[in-house]
């Protein structure tokens, strides 16, 4: 178990969460990676945060940590950017760095809780009127969320059918059920 980052009790929030981003840089131990990253990801919560979050390129952090090969370190990093990406600014700096396809990568996640923050996290993403980033609602997406459709998963279940009555047109999803059996080009259900 990581030990808490040494940080005087005066340098307060930015100081504290600048302790754990060099904890989480400079250590080589998997399990404090994971306890720091799932430090910064609770902390990412609260609004109060985003500023610090921001200056510190966390999200970066958070967006490079997607392509790792330890689960619970994608699961740690995309439950990051879900809480961070109801914010504009954050929203944006997501959407500019290329963030969709790493997130869309995580709906083949082995991961229930990847997934299920992976879905929210591309609905948060999508915006509330004309101009949608193409890539939210590609063939594969819609018909992965026509798959997770029928899970016996609720949850999953659940976010799947309002993806697709919110996000999508219904050209969309008629043009992912006519490329048949929902496919989802070999994503897989999580477990």
């Amino acid at each position: 178990m990581a030990q808490k980052p040494k940080v005087d009790p005066y340098v307060g929030r930015l100081g504290y969460l600048q302790a754990l981003v060099s904890e989480f840089q400079e250590t080589e131990s998997q399990d404090a990676k994971e306890q720091v990253l799932a430090n910064l990801a609770n902390f990412a919560y609260d609004p109060s945060n985003y500023q610090y979050l921001r200056q510190l390129q966390v999200l970066d952090l958070f967006l490079d940590s997607l392509s790792e090969e330890n689960e619970t370190l994608v699961e740690f990093a995309i439950g990051g950017l879900c809480n961070l990406c109801a914010d504009k600014a954050n929203k944006e700096y997501i959407l500019r760095a290329g963030g969709i396809p790493l997130i869309i990568n995580c709906l083949s996640s082995p991961s229930e809780e990847t997934v299920l923050s992976a879905v929210t996290t591309l609905m948060y993403l999508s915006p509330s009127g004309p101009g949608s980033h193409p890539e939210l609602t590609a063939l594969p997406v819609v018909q992965c969320m026509l798959r997770f459709s029928l899970s016996a998963n609720t949850r999953l279940r659940n976010l799947a059918q309002i993806f697709l009555e919110d996000i999508c047109s219904p050209s969309q999803v008629a043009e992912a059920r006519s490329w048949g059996a929902h496919s989802a080009l070999g994503i897989p259900l999580p477990k």
